[in-house]
């Protein structure tokens, strides 16, 4: 395909996001500030030819991926030399994606990608009663919670351990009628009043009720927008959950510190390290925050693996629960004075644990 051909196909106001070439293979969708340039793959030798510009011409830095496809970055700049209407330039401003077709075999296959599975109306149905008998049980049990939250800051200020008791009440209730958690390693979980900094991979909004289904008195670390929602949010202050605002650093630092301080006082502190729940299923790089603190509290670090809750409940899918069981693993408490070697060594028993278990 000339230049030509390829300007006049991409200026026609019909050509965003519709298959430029004809193919059998996967689609695969790009952004409108990327465009691909298209290849065969021959003897084992890749040529591409001509880049088809979806947007108004411009610079283009190339850059090669091991997917055997050309990926161009473009800037935004107006050709005087090309006819620009009103309606096409309106569309490819405002189109988000273009979808294409790939003839390199191997590109943008089912087996490359993730794709979304079908959901199915039992899995549905199961979410809703999850959230009704969930919301029920708090209903009541936040009760519980009110009235001895005066004595809890009069005699158990800091672990509080019979609003910990009562979160473990709950989670178990909403999640005993839809799975089963298997757990190993119980042996390994300090006693209630040791303090650990403990971790765990992140898969699932069902990662937090089965952790608490362990009845142990740690306190997670939340963002600040959970905290104003009615009875979870009453619930989570009073087990004493500490707050993070994301986008803040003082507030990073804020929350390290007061970490430290409950550390110091005889309770244990819950960390995700990887920072937010993967979208996949992979472990994600760890951020050294929790390890810092225990670094420098000289607490043990005790590392613990989750695994099915993202298939049960899968990350933006919070309003379905597929069937499925849980299979939790306390790995041995680890101690050192150094924040890398801790978070090295946490993240080795995690995803050697994950690679067994897949």
């Amino acid at each position: 395909m000339d230049v030509a051909s390829a300007r006049s196909i991409s200026s026609h106001p019909s050509y965003y996001g519709k298959p430029i070439c004809s193919s059998q293979s996967s689609l695969i969708r790009i952004s409108r500030d990327k465009v691909c340039c298209f290849g065969r793959i021959s003897n084992g030798t890749a040529s591409f030819s001509t880049s088809l510009h979806a947007v108004p011409s411009g610079k283009f830095m190339g850059e090669t991926r091991s997917t055997g496809v050309q990926w161009c970055s473009r800037s935004l700049r107006w050709d005087p030399y090309r006819f620009h209407d009103k309606k096409s330039l309106g569309l490819s401003e405002l189109a988000r994606n273009i979808t294409v077709r790939s003839d390199l075999s191997g590109v943008a296959t089912p087996e490359s990608s993730y794709p979304e599975p079908e959901i199915k109306l039992s899995s549905r149905l199961r979410g809703i009663c999850f959230c009704v008998v969930a919301a029920i049980s708090a209903t009541f049990l936040i009760v519980l919670m009110i009235v001895g939250h005066p004595f809890v800051l009069l005699f158990d200020p800091y672990r509080r351990k019979f609003h910990h008791f009562i979160a473990k009440l709950w989670a178990s209730i909403s999640i005993y009628p839809f799975y089963k958690i298997n757990i190993e390693g119980l042996e390994n979980l300090p006693s209630s009043d040791t303090p650990a900094v403990y971790v765990s991979n992140h898969q699932s909004f069902l990662d937090i009720y089965t952790l608490l289904s362990l009845g142990k008195s740690f306190k997670f670390i939340s963002k600040t927008g959970i905290f104003v929602i009615p009875i979870i949010g009453w619930a989570m202050y009073m087990m004493g959950v500490v707050p993070l605002r994301r986008m803040d650093q003082r507030s990073h630092v804020d929350c390290l510190k007061r970490c430290m301080e409950l550390l110091k006082k005889g309770a244990s502190v819950f960390f995700f390290p990887e920072g937010t729940r993967s979208k996949d299923g992979r472990l994600g790089p760890f951020k050294k925050g929790a390890f810092t603190v225990a670094a420098k509290t000289g607490v043990a670090v005790v590392p613990i693996t989750l695994m099915g809750t993202g298939k049960i409940m899968p990350t933006g899918s919070e309003g379905i629960l597929n069937h499925g069981n849980v299979r939790v693993i306390i790995h041995k408490p680890i101690h050192g004075s150094k924040a890398d070697d801790l978070c090295n060594e946490a993240r080795s028993k995690i995803a050697e644990s994950m690679d067994l278990l897949s």
